[in-house]
């Protein structure tokens, strides 16, 4: 008997809930506007939406609210806060329109409005009662129950201002559980760098690039229109694109700002970036009239925000200056993995609400385009030339010294030394840049390690070689030789490897044709001369087995030597201007990157 009683009890609290739900008496969520029914918020767009008959009022005012959707709903919530201070409870009074569907609900120092009953409904309308003491900025929220389990939390709906204070911010941009954007759609039309420099600021990404033109442009544009900047992001991106405001040119503590596709929609929020790490505290409550657009590969993203934020404390002021990062990058599922290559990083910090200017960057630090140039310059031309000295040039200059040695070998010894400083130099920098090892850089760094290595063992076997006449000079030669050699071919895989790092990735394919094409001129250069240090090419050198025994001091042998030495001056002359030609393009194009 008692087990059916308390069963008789508990079945008509639970009954009571329930019903309290059903007549709207919901006092409960005011703060939240959360309805207590047990299930998280929908992440589907809302079919939900409010409007007002004015964007402008004056305290004593009414503003007739309207709620309407493309389907019905059984419950709703609405308040007007505070746009400064959403969290700061309503504001101001409702008077219903519609008893029977409708209801004032007491919350704190306003008002609220709710539903009277479960039945289906298509519309509501009320009057909004400004107060004496209002806002400037009231924005309207709802919470809209289609079922108990289907329901869309705290919908944004219209901001109005009192006059001369804030221009009106139309188009509402609706919110999801998690804080997210879930935009209206943008037309195909793609932006306008129109004005770029003259009414808004542009960063873009090639230099000077239309996003109305043919090629791929990342394109980055801010206005102020009062109180608020508007902010339109674009690019070809399949995951996301993105932009950051930050202190300084290093990933971390920054203000960041993301267009995520996830399936056939894109996500607009804004989010915090800590370090080399995901973004955290993602959130859209700062973000106005967000839309977007996903076409033909071509992401769009539009949205306002204010140059202060009272409602989100942890943005930055953009009254203040920062450098701008811009990225895009690859999504699973909405969810954002490393960036496709390295930010594009404004040259210099910029005020966001100030002086508009067309922006230039780079997606490479300075610091690593210095590496890059000295390694280049002392694997593909420096080392070259010191080789082909050594080997091919021996017997030049018989009778010419340099400081008390052979012309050939002081050339050879100063381009190698050259060589290694470069390379330690180079070795050195992408440390100081990463602060330590770069696990995302592949066999590069590895591969860099080891030439360091063999770069500095050439010079401590030189100083280390046995004398000419010595029995074992003959292990040094070939010792020396060989590790040069090997050192020259892990430089080529490493220069490859390097030209597509992140931090360094060269314009494909023109950047890899020049390189190897670089390669293939200096392997040129070598079989042409080593053909003819072995008289296969017959240049400089006697056909007649009768002349070869004229002793070296005749006139015809003389001619002879002249010719084969001119030969070899030639090829490395148009060796030497063709290395620089290449070295010079890459360098080039690394300056402007």
């Amino acid at each position: 008997m008692r087990v059916k009683i308390l069963l008789s009890l508990v079945l008509a609290l639970l009954f009571k809930t329930i019903a309290a739900y059903s007549n709207g008496k919901i006092r409960s969520a005011c703060e939240s506007l959360k309805p207590e029914h047990g299930y998280s918020s929908s992440t589907d767009p809302p079919p939900y939406k409010l409007t007002v008959n004015s964007s402008k009022f004056s305290p004593g005012d009414q503003i007739q609210v309207t709620l309407s959707g493309a389907t019905f709903f059984k419950g709703f919530l609405m308040e007007a806060r505070d746009f400064g201070n959403p969290e700061g409870g309503p504001v101001g009074n409702f008077t219903v329109m519609d008893s029977a569907k409708s209801q004032l609900l007491k919350c704190g120092q306003g008002s609220a409005v709710s539903h009277t009953s479960a039945g289906k409904k298509m519309e509501i309308r009320v009057l909004w009662n400004a107060p004496e003491n209002s806002p400037p900025v009231v924005s309207f929220l709802v919470t809209v129950v289609q079922h108990y389990n289907v329901y869309w939390e705290r919908i944004p709906g219209p901001v109005i201002s009192q006059s001369g204070v804030v221009p009106s911010l139309p188009n509402p941009t609706a919110v999801t559980d998690k804080g997210q954007a879930t935009p209206s759609p943008l037309p195909p039309q793609p932006f306008s760098s129109e004005g770029c420099g003259k009414t808004k600021s542009c960063l873009r990404d090639p230099a000077g690039c239309v996003p109305a033109g043919g090629s791929p442009c990342f394109f980055l544009s801010f206005s102020v229109e009062g109180e608020a900047v508007l902010f339109e992001l674009s690019g070809p991106a399949d995951g996301y694109l993105s932009f950051a405001l930050s202190m300084d040119k290093w990933m971390g503590n920054d203000d960041v700002y993301m267009c995520v596709r996830d399936g056939k929609r894109v996500d607009v929020s804004a989010a915090y970036l800590r370090g080399r790490t995901h973004p955290e505290n993602i959130i859209q409550g700062a973000l106005r009239d967000v839309a977007w657009s996903w076409s033909d590969g071509v992401m769009k993203c539009r949205f306002r925000r204010g140059i202060y934020t009272p409602q989100s404390p942890g943005r930055f002021l953009l009254n203040e200056s920062y450098y701008l990062f811009m990225a895009h990058g690859p999504t699973n599922n909405g969810k954002i993995h490393r960036h496709d290559c390295q930010p594009l990083i404004s040259t210099n910090q910029k005020v966001i609400s100030g002086v508009p200017e067309d922006l230039t960057g780079s997606r490479s630090p300075e610091i690593m385009k210095f590496h890059g140039s000295l390694m280049l310059i002392a694997w593909m031309t420096s080392v070259s030339a010191g080789v082909i000295i050594a080997r091919y040039f021996r017997d030049e200059w018989p009778d010419s010294a340099l400081f008390g040695q052979t012309v050939w070998f002081q050339v050879h010894r100063a381009l190698m030394i050259f060589t290694v400083s470069l390379t330690f130099l180079g070795f050195i920098l992408p440390f100081v840049y990463r602060g330590g090892w770069s696990r995302r850089a592949g066999a590069h760094p590895y591969l860099g390690c080891v030439l360091m290595t063999l770069a500095l063992l050439q010079p401590i076997m030189a100083i280390c070689r046995p004398p000419p006449d010595s029995e074992r000079r003959w292990m040094f030669n070939w010792l020396h030789l060989s590790v040069g050699t090997v050192a020259e071919v892990i430089a080529v895989l490493t220069m490859f490897l390097g030209i597509h790092q992140q931090a360094l990735r060269l314009p494909e394919p023109g950047s890899t044709t020049v390189l190897a094409g670089s390669i293939v001129w200096g392997v040129a250069a070598r079989l042409l001369l080593e053909f003819h240090s072995r008289g296969l090419l017959k240049i400089g050198t006697s056909n007649s087995t009768d002349q070869e025994a004229i002793l070296s001091g005749q006139p015809g042998q003389s001619v002879r030597d002249d010719k084969g030495s001119q030969f070899r001056k030639v090829v490395l002359t148009v060796f030497l201007c063709g290395n620089i030609g290449f070295l010079s393009v890459l360098l080039y194009t690394i300056n402007n990157m």
